[in-house]
């Protein structure tokens, strides 16, 4: 079954064209190292919480944006192997490729599906 990896990160909204420019790429690099699927989706109906929200989890600060991103594996064992490649790969280096977020607000993880239907 296949392995999903979620991330979800706020993005200042005057940096929409970067931060999709940016996916983009990873994108592909992604989907070379063996992801089936990738997607990234901006926030536009993203309430806040009185406990817990989206909004809440990444910190967002005036002027920012929601992102809820996810990447398909067709299993662990392909997304272990990938994910190492995609982090050494020099497209995706900071210094080539510099994020246009707050790393340290990023959530992500890794997932089995239990549903897909």
């Amino acid at each position: 079954m296949n392995y999903v990896d979620g991330f979800v990160v706020a993005v200042k909204a005057d940096d929409r064209d970067i931060y999709q420019r940016h996916a983009q790429i990873a994108a592909e690099v992604f989907k070379e190292y063996g992801a089936s699927n990738v997607v990234e989706c901006w926030g536009d109906d993203v309430p806040e919480g009185k406990l817990t929200s989206f909004p809440m989890a990444v910190k967002r600060e005036p002027g920012e944006v929601v992102v809820f991103s996810w990447v398909v594996w067709p299993s662990r064992a392909a997304r272990d192997d990938g994910m190492k490649k995609v982090m050494a790969d020099s497209r995706l280096q900071p210094d080539t490729l510099p994020m246009p977020f707050d790393g340290k607000r990023l959530i992500y993880g890794g997932f089995q599906v239990i549903v897909d239907v």
